[in-house]
């Protein structure tokens, strides 16, 4: 599900971090919506989030057991990075994306989309797409819906059940594919490579099994079982 155009007036503060971080508007939505499709739908040896939640079903034969099944997996692939850089055409295709945020986020989304199908959300609606979408961003999920013009209880279940405009849609996307790009600022990036290279890959590898199972955590509590 392709992401559309941001402009800087849209959050200049985000914008100049973007452009400090060498990654252009366009390229940065093209980013998301790759990693959107890719999440849920697969590519080559990454499964879908059908066949995810299939084989974790037949495996656990419960839901909630399912669920738990596949945050662990997630959490130690998340944990273990580089996963994705060895399928082809993906590096290309996320070229202005470092390898391990890719793999993160399209692992996370797979993670969020498997919980949503799982608890009884529909992942073939855009509403339920843009609820994934914003279960990555976490407190910022908020900021994103009243820009959309969103109102109610905050719950992202409420975005996935919904029938929101097309253009309420449109700027959810927007916003969290700008949210996502920001992740790749020089001074975030600054940090991580100030220290992970001294320190070693395991701490790199606790810090995103970490944000992984706060990622999945916020996801058990925004997608309650329908």
């Amino acid at each position: 599900m392709g992401l559309f155009g941001i402009g800087k007036d849209d959050d200049p503060e985000a914008a100049a971090a973007v452009e400090e971080a060498g990654v252009g508007a366009k390229t940065a939505n093209a980013i998301v919506g790759k990693l959107m499709d890719i999440g849920i739908d697969g590519l080559g040896p990454l499964d879908s989030v059908a066949r995810v939640v299939d084989e974790a079903l037949g495996k656990k034969g419960d839901r909630e057991k399912a669920i738990d099944d596949i945050v662990r997996t997630h959490i130690k692939m998340g944990a273990a990075g580089g996963f994705l850089t060895g399928i082809g055409g993906f590096v290309t295709m996320v070229a202005s994306m470092p390898a391990n945020i890719a793999g993160f986020y399209v692992l996370a989304t797979r993670m969020v989309g498997s919980i949503a199908q799982l608890r009884g959300y529909d992942l073939s609606r855009p509403e339920v797409r843009a609820a994934v979408l914003l279960t990555l961003v976490g407190a910022d999920s908020q900021d994103l819906l009243a820009k959309a013009g969103v109102v109610g209880t905050g719950r992202l279940a409420q975005v996935a059940m919904g029938r929101l405009p097309k253009a309420a849609v449109m700027v959810i996307n927007k916003g969290v594919g700008f949210k996502l790009a920001t992740q790749l600022g020089s001074k975030t990036l600054s940090r991580f490579g100030r220290f992970v290279p001294v320190l070693g890959g395991g701490i790199g590898a606790g810090v995103d099994g970490f944000l992984m199972n706060r990622i999945a955590d916020h996801a058990r509590e925004e997608f309650p079982a329908r």
